[in-house]
């Protein structure tokens, strides 16, 4: 059985060969719904769009073990690239999923769109740097 490591919660669990990687944070005690930087974490658990992968919150940084989870599918391609309505913020704009892919377009998933298929290790809610050298280049 494929193990998925935590970073941030310092964690470590073994789950089915092809799981939804949020379904299984939530059933470890893990909130994939981490907000901004860790601010809006305790709203998201309970506001967001339950795994539909139209708000963005569960946005996950794959630290190793990419080729060990599906492909990245249209809706979060489109999800984490344009920023779009969501329920999370009713008639704004959610421009945090496509500033936090700036930087890690290569790793960064939604646990909600994310099947597990191997070892990963896994940051939830990775810190959106404004200032990086990354964002305004």
């Amino acid at each position: 059985m494929p193990v998925v490591k935590f970073t941030k919660e310092n964690k470590e669990i073994e789950v089915v060969e092809g799981s939804n990687l949020r379904a299984e944070a939530i059933k470890a005690g893990i909130n994939p719904h981490q907000g901004v930087n860790g601010i809006g974490a305790s709203l998201n658990k309970f506001v967001n769009c339950k795994g539909f992968g139209q708000c963005g919150t569960c946005r996950v940084n794959i630290v190793t073990g990419m080729d060990n989870v599906s492909s990245m599918g249209v809706v979060e391609k489109l999800r984490l690239r344009c920023p779009l309505p969501t329920p999370v913020t009713p008639g704004g704009l959610d421009p945090l999923p496509c500033m936090a892919f700036v930087g890690n377009e290569e790793t960064m998933r939604l646990s909600c769109q994310t099947k597990v298929f191997g070892d990963i290790e896994v940051e939830t809610g990775p810190e959106i740097n404004l200032f990086g050298e990354n964002f305004f280049s």
